[in-house]
């Protein structure tokens, strides 16, 4: 058996802060993360409501999706964490929500376009839309193909998962990551309060776009071996 407790303490509290924040609906999220030592990840238990979920209830499992610990049986959208974990290096943490303004982005099939400094601030670009999936991809492996849909985007369009930590997946939501459990919470409390503003901004006018330097200035001042926003550690 893995010695877990610490992580599993740490994912239940992070399923519940993300519950907190108002981005979750009845059981509609989730939060996992990755344990480099062991190799297993610690997730949410599928459909186990907020007001009775405990530390205990977290599941473990492989990155195979093999069980490892655990009595539940583990989120349903398992299989797309397991995919970014093994294609994204550095992630340590997933965060699925079906959060409204950023799932609005979804259901059109559009990008959240960068379109201001808060978003500037915390991803290095439009949080990108994947494609839809095709009737095999849903019909065969569903939540594993989520994944492979996400890896894809990232590679077709050249984008740094560390640069922009989060995605929207067409027609459903948002999934974003990090390289903590407070940092991919983080990321998907940003995404949707930025898709929230990019809303309002295109339907107050089309002429939005944003200079390149604005974007560099301020991810780079925060993100990067240059950066200078915060305190010295």
């Amino acid at each position: 058996m893995s010695d877990l407790s610490k992580l599993k303490q740490d994912v239940y509290q992070a399923n519940m802060d993300l519950a907190a924040s108002g981005l979750v609906l009845l059981t509609w999220g989730n939060v996992s993360a990755y344990d480099e030592v062991s190799g297993y990840v610690v997730i949410k238990p599928s459909g186990v409501s907020y007001d009775t979920m405990k530390p205990d209830d977290m599941v473990v499992v492989d990155l195979d999706g093999n069980k490892i610990e655990g009595e539940m049986n583990p989120s349903s959208d398992t299989p797309t964490h397991l995919e970014i974990y093994k294609a994204f290096d550095g992630v340590k943490a997933v965060v699925h929500t079906h959060s409204k303004w950023a799932t609005s982005f979804a259901q059109a099939r559009q990008d959240i376009p960068c379109l201001g400094t808060t978003h500037a601030d915390n991803f290095y670009g439009n949080i990108p839309c994947t494609r839809s999936m095709t009737q095999q991809e849903i019909e065969t492996d569903y939540e594993k193909e989520t994944g492979n849909v996400i890896v894809e985007t990232f590679s077709k369009r050249k984008i740094k998962p560390l640069e922009i930590s989060a995605v929207i997946v067409a027609n459903h939501g948002p999934f974003s990551w990090g390289t903590s459990l407070g940092k991919a919470i983080e990321n998907a409390l940003v995404m949707e309060y930025v898709a929230e503003m990019a809303f309002n901004a295109l339907h107050i006018s089309t002429n939005t776009d944003m200079p390149q330097t604005l974007l560099d200035k301020h991810f780079l001042r925060k993100h990067g071996k240059n950066a200078y926003y915060g305190q010295d550690k």
